[in-house]
This record gives structure tokens, sequence and C-alpha cells, in this order.
């Protein structure tokens, strides 16, 4: 008789092993996809922030109002703010000048008597500016200020990257919805099958006049325990991959954004927490309603 419920007893544990692992392993597919996404969007952000708009000003413009043209444009909102102040630069025809003969090797004051660069501030433009429309309404706006002799901007690389991205971001979001509707399923069935084995005594719980609230306590106590602890095993080996690819990757650790990584991790737990608890509801509450007919 010991040995039949030691033997009983390993097997249930076996069971909810069983459990932990398939959740550990389906929250750290999930999380690696949402890496994926978060390397992904921060590319996609430095790539924005090298989008620059060229505000060329009048040869005759006075230091006075080539300043205060500065200090207009640093505070519009359209421009690109970081822990370092606004991203803008001021550059003088003779730093353009000497720019240009390094990156062609062609000296024009050779032939020319006067520079024909002009000074020009470069803007970097807030990401939730970079559409077509906006683009064009903030040159038209920097156009009309005093001093401004030219606004120019790359227009189809804009367009390119705002068309680019909306396709990465319709695939990506399927990708992401298949891949989380099959890990319900899967966490939703890894749980029925695990709780298949406790029917029996959840039946013999009802028959000694135990509550549907008394039995089902234990059961959800311990799903919320073993799916908030899948998370934070499969946040660990994420964490130790991003890592590790950190040390072995050049460049990698420029991807990372510790404030989304975080929040990654956190929803992990809270997922598996969520998932394991209804999943095991479920359950419960199925074998609770079967007669023992049905349960055989």
């Amino acid at each position: 008789m010991g040995k039949s419920s030691r033997k009983k007893k390993r097997l249930g544990s076996f069971k909810f092993m069983s459990v932990l692992f398939s959740t550990t392993l389906s929250l750290f597919i999930v999380g690696l996809f949402g890496v994926i996404v978060i390397q992904a969007k921060t590319l996609t952000s430095i790539i924005r922030e090298n989008i620059e708009v060229q505000v060329f000003l009048h040869k005759n413009i006075s230091e006075a109002d080539q300043a205060k043209l500065g200090k207009l444009l640093e505070n519009q909102p359209y421009i690109l703010q970081k822990d370092d102040g606004a991203q803008l630069s001021y550059i003088t025809a003779d730093e353009a000048a000497a720019t240009f003969l390094e990156d062609t090797g062609e000296d024009f004051s050779k032939f020319l008597d006067d520079n024909p660069l002009r000074d020009s501030y470069v803007l970097s433009i807030n990401e939730e500016y970079q559409t077509s429309e906006k683009m064009e309404k903030i040159v038209a706006d920097i156009q009309k200020m005093d001093g401004v002799f030219e606004v120019t901007y790359m227009n189809d690389l804009v367009e390119s990257i705002n068309k680019n991205l909306m396709k990465v971001s319709i695939v990506l979001g399927a990708f992401i919805l298949i891949l989380v509707v099959t890990v319900i399923i899967l966490i939703n069935n890894t749980i029925r099958l695990a709780l298949f084995s406790q029917r029996f005594l959840i039946r013999s719980m009802q028959l000694v006049g135990a509550t549907r609230g008394f039995i089902r306590k234990p059961f959800l106590n311990r799903s919320f325990v073993f799916g908030a602890l899948a998370g934070i095993i499969s946040s660990a080996m994420l964490y130790g991959l991003i890592e590790y690819t950190k040390a072995n990757i050049d460049g990698f650790a420029l991807l990372q954004n510790n404030r989304m990584q975080l929040m990654l991790f956190g929803g992990l737990v809270l997922l598996g927490a969520i998932l394991s608890l209804f999943s095991t509801l479920r359950a419960v509450n199925k074998y609770l309603r079967m007669s023992l007919d049905e349960l055989y």
C-alpha cells in the first residue's frame, strides 16, 4: 500500500514537472520572438535617427540671426531629443567644403574664387513625425523662417522605410498571433493531461462533502506558482542568451532596450501565471461537472 502511494506521488510529481517544463519552453519561445521584435524596433529607431533634414542659410545672414534661428529650431517639437539635448548641429560653409573634399577628393577652390556651399543646420527628426505628410509640413514651416534659403531631406528614403516597416509589421503581427494561439493551446492541453490523473481525487473530495471552491483552491494555487515559476525560468534563460550574444557579437549591445526587456520578462511571468491558472480552472471545472461513469 505504501509503495503504491509513493509511486502515485512520484507519478504526480513527474506530471507537474512536465507541465513546468512545457510551460517554460513555450514561454521561452514566445520570449525569444519578443526579443527579436524588440531588437527590430530598436534597429528601426536607430535607422530613423539617421534621417536628417538640412536647413541651408542665406549667405548674408548675421551671426545674431543665425543663433536666433538655431534657438528657434531647437525648440521645435519635431526635433529629436536625447539625454544630451536636441539633436541639431551647425555646419559652416568651410566645414562643408572640407567634408566635400574628404568625400570626393575634388577641390573646387582651384576653379572657383568663392565657396558655393552655405552654412547649414542639420536636424534629426523625432520618429513620430517621420511620415511623408508630416515631413513635408516640417519642411514648409522651416522654409518660412527668416534666414532660411533652402530645406532638403531624403524623401525617397523616408517613404521606403515606412513602406517596408508596414510590411514587416504585418508579417511579425501574424507570426505573433499564430505563436500565442499555439502556446495557449499547448499549455492548456498539457495541464489538462496532468490533471487527468487527479480526476478521481477530485471526485473523492466531492463525495466527502468538499465545496467546489475548496477543491479548486490547491490546484489553482499550485498552477499559479508553476506558471509564474515557468515565466521566471524562461526569463532567466532569455537573459543568459542575450548576455552571451552581447559578449560574442559586435554591435549587438547597441540593439538593447533594457526597459522593454524588463517589460517582456514581467509579461512572461504574468502570462505564464494567468495561462496556467485559467487552464487549470477549466480542467478542474470540467471534472467537477462529470458524472462517475464519465470519469471512467
